[in-house]
């Protein structure tokens, strides 16, 4: 056994690979190997002789089995290295950029917008973008042919559809909530959304945004509008911000104002921004007309109301320094990618 246990050692010193090493116990190990020739001794040994000899080649192959095991585990180990070695995968190179999506800044507006009048107790009511010349116009109290369209020429539907159109102004969802409250009670809604006009330069476009707000109840007066809309203008441009009411004229309102906040960038002394005057104009409001209310179903001697609206493109130009409001609608993935920016400033 001893001779036998040395040889197996010298041999497996010299075992480079798994394949070397499964031959040699196949040698070794094998039912015709030396070490199972060693047990058929056992038949010619007296029975004292047989506890000690089968104790001793217990031992024997114990010992004989681990250093086949020993190895193993030591060739499996370093081909495993060796593959990994190979194998790797080098983490500390640059990944490709994967590109970060950005809200658009009208986006941002309207949701600004929604929130402060959803806070003040208003609904969000949403209307078709096509929409009827009677709700456009004649129930806005803007009948056929009056001179006040012209500053709302849009886009007409031809054929049949010649009584339709693109909207022009936002109010007309006014129109629809009024008619769809069939109760005739209070209203308190913003209508944000498209509109078009045939116009398109550095501060005018085809299509743009509009936000209009409307308010109907018993004893609705000129101060609620004034209130609403200082608040409004405070909180979007700034707690300084001034507001200021100048007399106007719509045909849906009346009396009607056109609304002026200071100049953000010069506070009121006079910029290129403000054409030196220190105000800028912002949107036009006014007391719901009685025609207007009239038309819709509502009784205007027991019911008043405001509205106001306003360009949602235009409060972005302002907020976000845009020159040009056509870059709004560009799709310029450049143009995009700086609000996140701004909007932490």
């Amino acid at each position: 056994m001893d001779s036998l246990l040395q040889e197996i050692k010298e041999k497996i010193n010299n075992i480079k690979t798994l394949k070397e090493l499964n031959d040699l116990k196949v040698e070794y190990l094998s039912k015709k190997g030396p070490v199972n020739e060693l047990s058929s001794k056992m038949k010619d040994l007296s029975v004292e002789e047989k506890k000690e000899y089968g104790m001793k080649l217990n031992a024997f192959k114990l010992e004989v089995n681990s250093l086949f095991d020993s190895l193993k585990e030591q060739l499996e180990n370093e081909v495993l290295n060796e593959k990994l070695k190979n194998e790797t995968i080098d983490i500390t190179l640059p990944s490709k950029k994967v590109k970060r999506g950005s809200k658009h800044p009208m986006s941002r507006m309207v949701e600004e917008f929604e929130d402060l009048f959803v806070s003040m107790g208003y609904t969000v009511y949403d209307g078709p973008e096509i929409e009827s010349d009677e709700n456009c116009f004649q129930k806005l109290n803007l009948p056929v042919g009056h001179p006040a369209r012209d500053a709302q020429d849009t886009f007409y539907l031809e054929n049949e559809y010649e009584n339709y159109l693109l909207r022009s102004q936002t109010s007309t969802a006014q129109v629809r909530a009024m008619e769809e409250h069939t109760e005739k009670g209070p209203i308190r809604i913003v209508c944000p959304g498209k509109v078009y006009r045939r116009d398109e330069d550095a501060t005018h476009s085809h299509q743009f945004m509009q936000i209009e707000g409307l308010v109907i109840d018993e004893n609705i007066s000129m101060a609620d509008l004034k209130g609403t809309l200082e608040l409004f203008c405070k909180k979007i441009l700034g707690e300084k911000t001034e507001v200021r009411f100048r007399p106007s004229y719509f045909p849906f309102t009346e009396p009607s104002v056109e609304v002026d906040v200071s100049c953000f960038k010069c506070g009121g002394k006079g910029c290129n921004l403000c054409k030196q005057t220190g105000w800028i104009e912002v949107l036009g409001a006014g007391m719901v007309h009685p025609n207007v209310l009239e038309m819709s179903g509502y009784d205007s001697k027991k019911y008043q109301g405001f509205a106001f609206g306003t360009g949602i493109d235009r409060f972005a130009m302002f907020k976000y320094g845009i020159p040009d409001i056509r870059t709004i609608y560009g799709n310029d993935i450049r143009f995009l990618k700086q609000f996140d920016r701004k909007d932490v400033e």
